[in-house]
């Protein structure tokens, strides 16, 4: 048996997997680390300002006299703080502790609180010295996140956007642009009452395509809206190009696989526009562009699309692929005639700017009335 020599390129090789490896595993490790602490860093500083805003309220209940004068105290406050400190304690963000304690304080209250965490502090009265840190699950978003989400009036809704923010790992802009294209008021108009309520408990569940679906879809982040010419074609390659952000507006477990992905009958070639692989829900996802008006052919044309990737494309641990007709304009009655009970087709539109959300907020309101009156409450 033939012998390789020390320093061979046999060797070399070996060694610079195994270092490329070491390396890796390494890479993941730090990641992990630096991840975990910025976690806990946004835990920590939530709960921090969370107690602050406690300690605030709790003076101001302390007497008629000190709610009155309840501005002047958080002045105050703020200038020595400051002081000592620096600007993280101007009296707005007082303000926004103080609210984040009031907002926040009932729902951990209905939470067994054990402690986790012990932070010294300068306080006088019965905790004086130490601060019982809520649960960190709770407060895992960073604090600009949670300024914002104070914004929101409706607890439902603001409820929702932290699950998802925390699940999805959104960031503070990120979170901004979902709230601004009308996530909630999108996905809560295609549930009845239990998938509402669900919602605002577990945030978007995906287990069936009617998840996923949305309409509209908001692709503000085109940039097209100024266009007035353009073609399908030119619609997809914008997509392609930003198509990360395409993902995050399509929603969870979405993987891109193709685009003009072609198949032959006979001596026909078809072409669909954009495939998609959803992971939690285990099936293909096929996307047709139209910037005109929708027709039966054009749905007719997704039902043979589907039809195929079920038949020779689909695994059979695999489930039903879904398609979607993305278009401008819809007709829903026309749709609901040309597609059969339990399609697994849908069409949606797509608008290239961001809705109002007064406007999603009117639609919620009727659709609530209108399920109302269909139930009969």
């Amino acid at each position: 048996m033939k012998k390789t020599r020390p320093g061979s390129t046999r060797n070399t090789v070996s060694d610079d997997q195994a270092i490329s490896i070491l390396l890796e595993n390494i890479r993941k490790l730090v990641q992990t680390a630096r991840r975990t602490a910025v976690a806990a860093i946004n835990s920590v500083q939530a709960v921090t300002n969370f107690e602050i805003g406690r300690l605030i309220v709790e003076h101001e209940q302390g007497g008629a006299r000190r709610a009155e004068y309840g501005k002047e105290i958080l002045r105050t406050l703020s200038t020595r703080l400051m002081n000592e400190f620096g600007q993280g304690f101007s009296k707005r963000n007082l303000e926004y502790m103080r609210r984040f304690y009031l907002l926040y304080r009932e729902r951990l209250s209905q939470i067994a609180q054990t402690p986790s965490a012990q932070l010294p502090v300068q306080a006088e009265g019965r905790e004086a010295g130490k601060i019982t840190q809520t649960p960190s699950a709770q407060f895992s978003l960073g604090w600009s996140h949670y300024v914002f989400l104070m914004a929101i009036d409706d607890g439902d809704e603001r409820s929702f956007y932290e699950i998802e923010a925390l699940s999805q790992n959104w960031s503070l802009r990120e979170l901004k642009r979902q709230f601004n294209s009308g996530l909630y008021e999108r996905l809560a108009l295609s549930r009845d009452k239990k998938g509402l309520r669900e919602l605002s408990e577990k945030g978007q569940i995906v287990s069936a395509p009617q998840d996923v679906i949305k309409d509209p879809y908001v692709l503000e982040f085109l940039g097209m809206q100024s266009k007035t010419g353009y073609s399908e074609r030119d619609l997809e390659t914008a997509i392609i190009d930003r198509l990360e952000h395409f993902l995050l507006e399509l929603g969870k477990g979405f993987l891109f696989e193709a685009r003009q992905k072609r198949f032959t009958f006979g001596s026909d070639n078809f072409y669909v526009d954009l495939v998609f692989y959803n992971r939690l829900l285990r099936c293909y996802v096929l996307i047709d562009l139209k910037i005109g008006k929708l027709t039966h052919q054009d749905l007719g044309q997704m039902q043979m699309y589907v039809n195929y990737f079920d038949r020779c494309v689909c695994q059979k641990d695999e489930n039903p692929s879904v398609g979607i007709v993305l278009c401008k304009m819809k007709h829903n009655a026309m749709v609901e005639l040309t597609l059969p009970k339990n399609a697994n087709i849908y069409a949606s539109q797509y608008q290239l700017y961001l809705p109002s959300k007064e406007d999603l907020r009117k639609r919620l309101m009727e659709w609530a009335e209108e399920d109302s009156d269909q139930s009969g409450t």
